[in-house]
């Protein structure tokens, strides 16, 4: 009995939200948030459920604190600090930074299958969490030191945060309620998917598809990263494009 009492006063000890959070994530990267619930996370982290929710008010906060620690792994560091436009020691440029959220939240997505919905989600719905501001301040700080006028801060940013999230959900292998995503998994039936798909392209009606016909040897060739950075880029020259003369030069300061 007192060696069960000492072994439980040290998994008291140990546990804390830090590591519950580790454990959610864990468990949601081997199985989605169906396998999160709360008997498995006891049986990880050898307590009862009382303990976890002394740390976590509930499973739907728990999903929140874990994609906000994923996207905070993800992300660089912000470029400037509070009260200033920009890090006079930083060499990146803002276009640099950009592309460095962008692959970030893209690659983690490739990690963690299950963070491009919840992304979204916190998106869409909770605004005022810890992950939406995060993502807007790091590209929009950026916008802001490209000369973007500020009447387009909220729609450039917008536009920015809403393609990296189309583009990270397309590309992420969440698996759905059945545990099967209908996505290939692995770089061999990535392969197998595009030529069975560019074959079907090509086997359309030329006349009624020429364009198709045109691009169904690219679509098997295409990666998915280098096509989603690609992306970022044009998004990127249509902002300079459309840069007014002299932006540059007269940046504002954050406020």
């Amino acid at each position: 009995m007192v060696m069960q009492t000492r072994q439980s006063q040290r998994r008291r000890q140990v546990l804390s939200r830090e590591r519950i959070v580790e454990a959610a994530v864990e468990l949601l990267d081997a199985g989605g948030e169906r396998a999160l619930t709360v008997r498995a996370l006891s049986e990880r982290l050898s307590t009862g459920s009382g303990a976890i929710y002394h740390h976590v008010g509930n499973m739907s906060e728990l999903v929140q604190a874990a994609t906000g620690t994923v996207v905070a792994g993800a992300l660089p560091p912000l470029a400037a600090p509070s009260g200033s436009a920009r890090d006079p020691g930083s060499t990146d440029s803002p276009e640099d930074m950009i592309r460095a959220v962008a692959l970030g939240l893209f690659d983690a997505a490739a990690e963690h299958p299950w963070l491009a919905a919840q992304l979204a989600v916190q998106v869409i719905r909770s605004p005022w969490g810890s992950v939406t501001p995060r993502v807007f301040e790091s590209i929009g700080r950026q916008l802001r030191e490209l000369g973007v006028p500020r009447r387009d801060w909220f729609t450039t940013t917008s536009t920015l945060v809403h393609y990296i999230l189309g583009a990270t959900t397309q590309n992420a292998h969440a698996p759905n309620d059945t545990g099967n995503s209908g996505a290939p998994d692995t770089a061999e039936a990535r392969a197998e998917f595009l030529d069975a798909a560019s074959r079907a392209w090509q086997d359309l009606d030329p006349d009624d598809y020429s364009f198709i016909h045109d691009i169904a040897d690219q679509m098997r060739e295409h990666e998915d990263r280098d096509q989603f950075i690609t992306g970022i880029d044009l998004i990127l020259t249509g902002i300079a494009a459309g840069r007014p003369p002299g932006a540059l030069d007269n940046r504002p300061e954050a406020e």
